[in-house]
């Protein structure tokens, strides 16, 4: 039977903070690491907020860097609060997950992990 464990991406600064995207090109800040292994998977769920007075767009780059493959792009809007743009998707295998914006710190990031071990 498969179990569950909520864990704290794994770039997160201590105490659970947010992690700023402080990068504007591909490669980006590191959101998390998933699980090692084909078995064990991550059900991740990445929330974004812009810090800025402008729209911004946020890039996640999702197991890798290929254009389209692992792309994910999503506009911010200035004041919109949390904004989901990672909606609990599955990884493993030790995959990276980052993020880069149209401008360097002006994106925060938090959210979670499920961990489901087979």
């Amino acid at each position: 039977m498969a179990t569950y464990s909520k864990q704290l991406l794994s770039g997160t600064p201590a105490s659970g903070r947010n992690i700023k995207v402080d990068q504007n090109t591909a490669t980006g800040t590191l959101i998390h690491t998933a699980v090692a292994g084909a078995s064990d998977m991550d059900e991740i769920w990445i929330y974004a907020c812009n810090i800025d007075t402008v729209d911004r767009k946020l890039t996640i780059e999702y197991g890798g860097v290929a254009d389209p493959d692992d792309l994910t792009e999503v506009t911010i809007a200035t004041e919109a609060g949390w904004v989901l743009v990672c909606p609990g998707t599955l990884l493993n295998g030790g995959l990276i997950v980052r993020a880069f914006a149209a401008s360097a710190d002006k994106i925060n990031i938090n959210g979670y992990v499920n961990r489901i071990t087979a």
